[in-house]
């Protein structure tokens, strides 16, 4: 019997809720492969669902991102063979393993020239970057976009791609030093939003000039400011929640704020299918070869210190990807 260092959860919480357990896992079934994770991606959901905010069943594993090598195949596989280095960021949640059985199709084979860490690092999030730039809204080059959290890991790529795509991007950050990192990352302005009178400022900053879309992972602290500093007929997309849920918003402020548009949008419905994951990918991959993307991986957690890990992305004391090393 095959066996795996797995973080199993089995009830809401702290981080110190999670433990690293050796459970069994057997042989890949029909339509599975089985991967030695190499790399292991941090999200804040994972955070969401540790708490309960998400809540899933319990017990459970937690995380969705991965890389590393098939080392077998079961039945009926074909997309992926021994000796592949391939990613994941769709094949529910367990990722915080060692090793893990995966449904063969929620894989994508890695191009050498990207490396481990930065598929673990990149996967969840470049992707949740490609939909919200090319999908949710089409950014042109021109457009006035608006990042919240811009020293963050999706921040960051959002910035980078955004820019590289044409567009001005103003990005808001929770301190002066990662204001620093997101002009870094292609800000041409960031604003610390901990500070009172930010929305006032970066209006000013821009003169007076408001965003065609703002993309908000922020949620409770930021959203009503997202529907002022967006321009009449503009977007407002709101991804993440990362300091509590966003309030509740009646239908007709929107009309009051510029007839806006609201959407709440996932990843996940965005990739739902092997092909469209696969060209979502591939997408992601052309913009990483062009430049166009990178992340920096600000920390590395060992499996066994996923509760420090954990902490320190909810003190917000790392900025760009925390990785996870099996």
């Amino acid at each position: 019997m095959t066996q795996a260092r797995s973080v199993q959860l089995h009830g809401f919480g702290g981080a110190e809720v999670m433990k690293v357990e050796t459970i069994d896992i057997g042989a890949p079934a029909a339509g599975e492969a089985q991967l030695r994770q190499t790399a292991i991606g941090f999200n804040f959901i994972d955070i969401y669902q540790r708490s309960g905010v998400y809540p899933l069943p319990t017990p459970t594993g937690l995380g969705f991102e991965a890389a590393g090598v098939v080392e077998s195949v079961g039945p009926g596989v074909t997309a992926v063979k021994p000796g592949d280095r391939v990613a994941y960021m769709n094949a529910g949640v367990g990722a915080y393993a060692d090793r893990r059985n995966v449904a063969a199709d929620k894989l994508v084979v890695l191009p050498d020239a990207i490396g481990d860490e930065a598929a673990a690092s990149l996967l969840f999030k470049g992707m949740t970057a490609q939909y919200l730039l090319r999908r949710t809204y089409a950014v042109q080059p021109g457009d006035l976009i608006l990042v919240h959290s811009a020293a963050g890991g999706v921040g960051q790529i959002l910035s980078r791609w955004g820019k590289a795509l044409g567009a001005e991007v103003v990005g808001t950050a929770s301190s002066t030093e990662k204001c620093e990192i997101a002009r870094q990352a292609g800000c041409a302005i960031a604003i610390d939003y901990s500070k009172p009178g930010w929305p006032e400022a970066l209006l000013a900053a821009t003169g007076g000039r408001k965003a065609r879309v703002v993309y908000d992972a922020v949620g409770k602290d930021t959203l009503l400011h997202s529907l002022d500093l967006t321009a009449p007929f503009g977007l407002v997309v709101s991804y993440g929640a990362a300091s509590g849920p966003a309030p509740a918003i009646a239908p007709d402020l929107l009309n009051k704020k510029g007839c806006l548009f609201l959407t709440r949008p996932s990843v996940f419905p965005h990739n739902a299918d092997p092909e469209t994951f696969r060209a979502n990918a591939a997408d992601l991959f052309a913009a990483i070869a062009d430049g166009k993307v990178r992340i920096d991986i600000g920390a590395r957690f060992k499996l066994d210190d996923i509760v420090a890990a954990h902490r320190a992305a909810e003190g917000r004391a790392t900025t760009g990807a925390i990785v996870i090393q099996p």
